[in-house]
């Protein structure tokens, strides 16, 4: 069982509608040039929603939420952080992202009156993708050192990006889950990214971006 002290990133924890909402954001906070934010928490359980209270209550340190029912145990809601050169919670950076949240219908905590939580986002589970947008492949990051990417496919490419990644043999089927699955525990990429392969539905052409970007960040560190 996780522990209360523990922090759950992983995008795959929160509802489809949360998750779909999530990413669109992320995407449209990448076109708007908007790159050095990440995921700091998704979902969580009443256990440590109620950790989380005490803090500064029963136990030493500042309060960090006002309420015992969060959305982020509906699996509805996620925070983010600034990464650098940004503060970790920069307010411009934070507001920006708010204001295009607000565009896509998710509920900015920036907007609550009384409590602001400007890291804090979320959705209803009936939330729908407004009209006008299109979710491509975007990279969600759930850390500092990485940045927001979208993988942008050329349109007349559109047919070949269909076509499921299908190896030769075991060996190199092997070979290549291997080498995303230590990018996954090294924190480059996200573990979606090894379960899609897994699972049979990771694109050829995905695959190949999903290889240059590992390759990149590693040289980058």
């Amino acid at each position: 069982m996780t522990s209360v002290t523990t922090t759950c990133r992983d995008l795959a924890e929160l509802l489809p509608a949360a998750q779909t909402a999530c990413r669109l954001l992320f995407q449209e906070c990448f076109k708007a040039g908007i790159k050095n934010i990440f995921i700091t928490e998704t979902y969580r359980s009443q256990e440590r929603q109620k950790y989380l209270y005490s803090q500064g209550r029963t136990r030493p340190g500042q309060i960090v939420t006002w309420t015992l029912t969060s959305n982020h145990k509906s699996r509805l809601a996620w925070d983010i952080a600034v990464g650098p050169p940004r503060s970790l919670y920069d307010v411009t950076t934070l507001n920006r992202v708010g204001s295009i949240a607000r565009k896509l219908g998710i509920t900015w905590g920036g907007d609550w009156v009384g409590s602001i939580d400007r890291p804090h986002f979320e959705v209803k589970s009936s939330w729908k993708m407004p009209a006008g947008y299109k979710l491509g492949q975007v990279i969600v990051p759930s850390n500092s050192k990485m940045q927001v990417q979208l993988i942008v496919e050329d349109k007349k490419e559109e047919i070949k990006v269909t076509q499921t990644w299908n190896p030769g043999s075991p060996a190199m089927k092997t070979e290549t889950e291997n080498f995303v699955a230590c990018a996954v525990k090294d924190g480059i990429i996200q573990e979606s990214h090894l379960k899609d392969l897994q699972n049979g539905t990771m694109t050829t052409d995905r695959l190949m971006g999903l290889y240059v970007t590992i390759q990149q960040r590693r040289n980058n560190k």
